[in-house]
């Protein structure tokens, strides 16, 4: 293993931007998609929120039946069924059948997002792991950054078909890279149910879920709907629209490095303060979001501390499971999904109750939540690692 093709770390990092465009990507074209189906805002919503509740559900079970599968079997499986699926977006002419195939690549999200980084630390020698996992999981940052802003520009320009066929060809491309290069690789000291199963005892473990929930929450409440806000609030056109959701994704990649150097240095101090900056950046969306050019500068500081949400949520739950890595991230996928779900479903209902604009304060909510579940988590387990 450790003369492994290099490209192979590529090849599962291109897997998890693929992945992220097809779940994201969906939130920069959804006023597109509103005019191609005749629907309102909440309902195409949905395509945000139904794919993020089927990962929340099926997640840490279908990680735990794929424990003892061969990895490649599994990844291979996952690309090439969100392949199928975005090729279906891109010539459905029904709204239900798109909505079917959210649901069919939500279930292999949570799988592939997991075995990916434990095969990505295999390839590697064990001192090597860290930093193969990251570069896997700089994936996810990528996708934000590049793969919906993409997205959004591809039905700009040309149509939804391309940006949809745009999501196909990067999971086909990691299907040929890990068909070709990727041997096979059957588990073999696969860990018990019950031994990943015991981490689900822990009391702090679910409030650390509880928290990592609310955050999702926070960024998605509002986020599902960027194009939507920034078209209808701000007055932008679609073709600023598309530069705001690529600024947005490009500043997540230096938020990232400043939250996981922040994190680094003091994790309880950063996960504290990290939904308090997201309230700050939130109230000044909800005053100066109607103005063209404060918009510009608020856009830089809101996707500087979205960022932040990844990389700190995945930290502060996993810091409860590492008797269990495989599954514990398992949980934060499903978990944070969930979030998305919850937060998605919330925020269409304040645009359909009180407008767009008024948006803003569901994002509020679930972040001072996740601030107070955090200060009960560190109250109560006070000599707990955290």
């Amino acid at each position: 293993m450790k003369k492994m093709n290099p490209l192979l770390i590529i090849i599962l990092a291109i897997g998890v931007f693929g992945i992220i465009t097809t779940e994201m990507g969906i939130v920069g074209v959804l006023p597109q998609v509103t005019e191609k189906f005749e629907i309102s805002a909440t309902q195409a919503g949905l395509l945000v929120s139904i794919f993020a509740l089927v990962v929340a559900i099926s997640g840490p079970f279908l990680t735990l039946l794929a424990s003892g599968m061969n990895r490649k079997f599994i990844l291979l499986t996952a690309v090439v069924m969100f392949a199928i699926s975005n090729f279906v977006y891109a010539y459905t002419a029904r709204f239900d059948v798109m909505l079917i195939f959210r649901m069919v690549p939500a279930i292999f999200h949570p799988v592939f997002f997991s075995v990916a980084l434990v095969t990505a630390a295999k390839l590697v020698p064990p001192e090597k792991s860290g930093k193969a996992i990251t570069q896997v999981f700089a994936g996810v940052t990528v996708g934000f950054a590049l793969g919906v802003p993409v997205t959004s520009y591809l039905a700009d320009t040309f149509s939804l078909e391309a940006a949809f066929l745009f999501g196909a060809v990067i999971s086909l491309i990691a299907f040929l890279g890990i068909l070709m290069w990727l041997p096979s690789m059957p588990v073999k000291d696969k860990m018990s149910y019950g031994n990943q199963l015991r981490i689900l005892r822990k009391p702090q473990l679910w409030l650390n879920v509880a928290a990592v929930v609310c955050i999702f929450a926070a960024m998605f409440s509002v986020y599902s709907y960027f194009a939507e806000y920034l078209g209808k609030q701000t007055q932008m056109s679609s073709s600023w629209v598309s530069i705001m959701l690529m600024v947005f994704g490009l500043i997540m990649i230096v938020g990232n490095f400043l939250f996981g150097s922040l994190l680094h240095k003091n994790m309880t101090k950063t996960v504290i303060l990290f939904p308090l900056l997201y309230i700050i950046s939130y109230l000044f969306v909800y005053f100066l979001g109607s103005s063209f050019i404060p918009m510009l500068i608020i856009t830089l500081i809101w996707g500087l501390v979205h960022s932040g949400g990844l990389i700190v949520s995945q930290t502060w739950l996993t810091t409860e499971s590492k008797e269990a890595p495989e599954f514990g991230n398992s949980l934060f996928v499903s978990f944070s999904n969930l979030g998305i779900t919850i937060g998605a479903s919330v925020g269409g209902w304040f645009i359909t109750q009180w407008g767009v604009h008024e948006l803003i304060w569901s994002g509020i909510g679930f972040a001072l939540l996740a601030f107070i579940l955090i200060m009960i988590k560190i109250k109560v387990f006070s000599s707990a690692t955290i």
